[in-house]
């Protein structure tokens, strides 16, 4: 039984998988790498997209014609050489930034010189993880806490409060003008108005409970992370008011600078947790989950990775070109983005009923099938009305057999003398017609009619309430299916037999004619 059910699932994951690979765009990856695997991290300058570099376990390289050749231009030593993070000064792109497991470094001159700028008191606090850079000043986050520096890095203070002991997972600033910026951490989401002088937190990171930890299948080894959903924080660079959440539950928006949060829809990723978001300038998101990249077009995520040859991405960067460069386990991989042009976004609901008959079109189809149109009642009271010009029609007829007569012929010899013989029948018949005038005003047919009318009024009532609630219910089902995990086979069994039960129950109030609509 087990085995049937699996086999069951697998067919079902299939046909889902081909539905959405059909509908996605797919890409044509190119390793742009040369070779290099295991990257942690890639940067592409925003003026000259032919300017690339990307970190990883101890080493920085570069490469200054769009990835055909690439030279090493900071080997980290040691035990701790992991290159976690990378950024371009936004007011001198030469001024480059490497966030390492062994502190921050910088380079003035695109990578030609290099000076550690940040070292942490321990272990924690000398691995950096991200950081912003302002014109007036850094903001540097590392397991240990988020630092700040005032003078480029000459001096550094560390924040105090949940800020100075959380791990900090990103920091980002929507611009040196706003005064804003945003540091997500494990505790959660903190914003400040004022350069850092003070914070607030605009969302809460709950602990998983209990079994949750091995439902997402967590596996981070920092045991701290364990109990955050929050993986990443993103702003759209084209409304600097929007800033996207990545957690292990999904991804979340807030169009208000944090105030107010919503769940953008997971239909179409194959597992809820999101590692990684990034935003582009035309306000389209993109997200790194553990079964791949995803691209949210109106209210549902399309696959980009099928042809994608890795298992673990790590960071996205778009350059100015549409080039989306993929960090990943298996080298540096690159593809072109085609811009669509209708971008309107689709209402959830939209999405689950596409293809299928609306609820308008299921009604009248259990109303036809059984025969309750209210037109029926209207054309029975026009017919009473019409019986009274219709006349009463009575037929008489009338037979007389009793005309006897005799014959007497005058002899007794011949045969046949003296017999009594009957006379013809004498037939009559008659035709009458009446009318009963006063039926036009009023007969006894439409208190029939009333009474049937009413019955035949709750008939239709009971079957739309009917048909109303398993039309709901199936789109409801098939919504959480779609939040299922793929691991948690038998929920998503029982899921896919409820679908098959409320579409037979409708097919059987509509005669057939929700499955035969459905494309």
């Amino acid at each position: 039984m087990k085995k049937s059910i699996f086999v069951f699932a697998g067919m079902a994951l299939l046909v889902v998988m081909a539905q959405v690979k059909s509908a996605a765009q797919e890409l044509v990856w190119e390793e742009a790498g040369r070779g290099n695997s295991n990257i942690r991290t890639v940067l592409v300058n925003p003026d000259n997209p032919d300017q690339i570099y990307i970190g990883r376990k101890g080493s920085l390289l570069k490469s200054e014609d769009a990835g055909n050749t690439w030279r090493v231009i900071l080997s980290l030593q040691g035990e701790n050489k992991e290159v976690n993070f990378l950024l371009n000064a936004s007011q001198d792109k030469n001024s480059l930034f490497a966030a390492t497991a062994g502190g921050l470094y910088y380079s003035p001159d695109a990578g030609a010189r290099w000076q550690r700028i940040f070292r942490g008191k321990s272990y924690l606090e000398n691995e950096c993880t991200s950081l912003a850079v302002l014109a007036s000043s850094i903001y540097l986050g590392t397991k240990g806490g988020l630092f700040i520096s005032q003078d480029n890095g000459r001096s550094w203070h560390k924040e105090t409060g949940v800020l100075g002991k959380s791990r900090i997972l990103a920091v980002a600033v929507p611009g040196e003008k706003t005064g804003r910026i945003y540091v997500a951490c494990v505790e959660g989401v903190f914003m400040s108005e004022d350069a850092g002088k003070s914070w607030q937190r605009i969302f809460v990171s709950n602990p998983t409970e209990d079994g949750e930890a091995s439902e997402e299948n967590i596996e981070d080894n920092d045991k701290e992370e364990k109990t955050s959903i929050i993986r990443y924080i993103a702003l759209d660079p084209g409304n600097p008011d929007y800033l996207y959440l990545a957690s292990s539950r999904g991804a979340y928006l807030s169009t208000d600078r944090g105030k107010t949060w919503n769940m953008l829809s997971s239909y179409g990723l194959l597992s809820r947790k999101v590692d990684f978001l990034l935003a582009s300038q035309d306000s389209r998101i993109y997200a790194i989950t553990k079964s791949g990249i995803f691209r949210y077009e109106g209210e549902r995520w399309q696959e980009l990775s099928f042809k994608l040859a890795a298992q673990k991405i790590n960071f996205l960067v778009l350059d100015k070109e549409d080039n989306l460069y993929a960090a990943a386990d298996k080298g540096l991989f690159k593809a072109k983005i085609a811009r669509t042009i209708n971008n309107q976004p689709v209402s959830g609901f939209s999405l689950y009923s596409q293809g299928e008959p609306g609820i308008k079109e299921v009604q009248q189809a259990a109303i036809r099938y059984a025969e309750v149109e209210p037109d029926k009642i209207k054309k029975w009271r026009q017919q009473a009305a019409h019986k009274a010009l219709l006349p009463t029609v009575n037929v008489g007829i009338d037979r007389d057999t009793g005309d006897l007569w005799h014959w007497e012929s005058g002899s007794s010899t011949k045969p046949e003398d003296d017999v009594l013989r009957s006379g013809r029948d004498s037939i009559g018949w008659d035709v009458s017609l009446a009318w009963d005038l006063g039926e036009l005003i009023w007969n006894d047919d439409q208190t029939s009619i009333d009474v049937r009318s009413r019955l035949l009024v709750q008939l239709r009532d009971d079957i739309l309430d009917e048909v109303t609630k398993l039309y709901f219910e199936r789109l409801r089902v098939k919504a959480e299916l779609d939040g299922l995990a793929l691991e948690d086979r038998k929920k998503r069994f029982e899921k896919e037999l409820r679908i098959a039960e409320l579409t037979a129950n409708l097919d059987a109030l509509t005669g057939g004619y929700f499955s035969e609509q459905i494309k």
